[in-house]
């Protein structure tokens, strides 16, 4: 072998070892965190998230974002980092303008940034892995590791990865298990996309390990005690199915489905009567005690439908935590407005949220719809249209838009732009070069 062949063997065996590491990095900081096994007796109960949000936190999310920057520019596909762009630019544009007009610029501010992080490094993530199969197997490998530290937590941990009845924020949630998640809703999602990756590595890289994978989140999501996401595992993947099949029931799937899913839950909250008839269908009407929060949502967006209350400027802010009484109703003390649309119309207006559905509903379903035949029923495009069904639902009951540090919110835009990433390979032939280190061509 020449000198030059050699230097180029060793520089693509180093450039793997690298993505490899950011890979599994970025997975793990992510999945388990640095700060795995919140205290919720302590004082950590006023705010499950702030064990992460220290200084040693910070330096790494910047150093990991930095190197996923680096690994991708210098990519021959580096071309699809941060796309949509001028879509992309708009919306952050408007994000940032509507904060900056808001009480509390500075929140507005500092969430764009740490979402453009997140959203930078879900745009390079597909990247990194050299195939298909790598792609799974460094999927698998990094979710086996997260379930050992679910599962350890409950064995040798448990008043630390089990809800206790000490716990002052909800008692009531004493014997659940949540492993090394802040919650036990938090970890019912967690496991429900565990499920998903590991049926995609049962059918693309071990079937053992895959079945170890789907058996192990299973078991783990029952006891989470998690109602919604255990109904929605079986539920969205035969929703999959159809949306596989029956190319002109996609849009009323998508469209028609999240559109009456938030009639049906946020309508019946602020109109009687629709309450009255979900109630007589035998569905709690409250949804699990949120039509509180909904209401008040919808009376504080009734102030300012058009700029909302600035991104990140309403829920925890000084003048609902010190209120008092002068707002009589207990969900100013929520965290959020449980429903990730309502929440996006709040801070950033109707023209936030038009801005968001274009680019989390609209464009993936037209991805979607030009992906070529042999790649629109691969178990890669599957694995993305799972992620992307269960969340855009899922976000009817929880706040996960433009969530910095969100595990779900970060393997949600991976899955858009996977997606985008398959139905470019059904307009372009890429180079054999590119081929090679491009998931959709594996």
């Amino acid at each position: 072998m020449s000198d030059t062949g050699f230097e180029e063997t060793s520089a693509q065996t180093m450039r793997l070892r690298v993505a490899a590491f950011l890979f599994m990095a970025l997975f793990l900081f992510l999945w388990v965190s640095i700060d795995p096994y919140v205290d919720l007796t302590g004082e950590a109960v006023l705010d499950p998230s702030a064990g992460n949000s220290n200084r040693l936190n910070q330096i790494l999310a910047l150093f990991l974002t930095a190197g996923m920057l680096g690994y991708g520019l210098l990519h021959p596909m580096r071309g699809i980092i941060l796309q949509p762009r001028v879509l992309l630019a708009l919306l952050y544009a408007w994000f940032f303008f509507v904060s900056v007009i808001s009480v509390h610029p500075m929140l507005g501010i500092k969430g764009i940034i740490l979402s453009t992080m997140m959203t930078l490094n879900a745009s390079i993530y597909l990247l990194l892995p050299a195939s298909e199969r790598h792609f799974a197997k460094m999927l698998g490998i990094g979710t086996l590791i997260m379930l050992g530290f679910a599962y350890y937590g409950v064995l040798f941990k448990p008043t630390l990865a089990i809800h206790q009845a000490s716990e002052l924020r909800e008692p009531m949630n004493a014997g659940l298990w949540r492993g090394h998640f802040p919650h036990k809703n938090s970890a019912a999602a967690a496991m429900v996309l565990a499920a998903f990756f590991g049926l995609f590595v049962m059918n693309s890289w071990s079937r053992a390990a895959g079945l170890a994978i789907v058996g192990l989140s299973f078991l783990f999501l029952v006891n989470t005690g998690g109602k919604t996401s255990t109904a929605m595992l079986p539920a969205i993947l035969l929703l999959a199915w159809f949306f596989e099949r029956l190319r002109f029931l996609r849009v009323p799937i998508v469209i028609g489905g999240v559109g009456l899913f938030n009639l049906f839950a946020v309508g019946s909250a602020v109109f009687r009567p629709l309450g009255e008839f979900v109630a007589g269908l035998g569905i709690d009407a409250t949804f699990t005690n949120r039509a509180d929060i909904w209401r008040f949502a919808f009376s504080a967006l009734a102030e300012r439908p058009l700029t909302g209350h600035g991104f990140k400027g309403f829920w925890q802010t000084e003048e609902l935590v010190y209120s008092g009484g002068t707002i009589e109703t207990w969900a100013v003390a929520a965290a959020n407005g449980h429903n990730s649309y309502l929440d996006i119309a709040l801070t950033t207006g109707f023209p936030g949220l038009v801005l968001t559905l274009t680019w989390l509903v609209v464009l993936p379903l037209r991805n979607i719809s030009r992906i070529a035949p042999d790649h629109e029923h691969s178990h890669l495009t599957r694995l993305f249209i799972r992620i992307w069904l269960y969340t855009i639902f899922h976000a009817g009951l929880e706040s996960l838009f433009f969530e910095g540090g969100s595990l779900l919110w970060f393997t949600f835009m991976f899955a858009l732009y996977g997606l985008q990433l398959q139905s470019s390979a059904a307009l372009t032939a890429a180079p054999a070069a590119e081929n090679r280190s491009r998931v959709a061509h594996a």
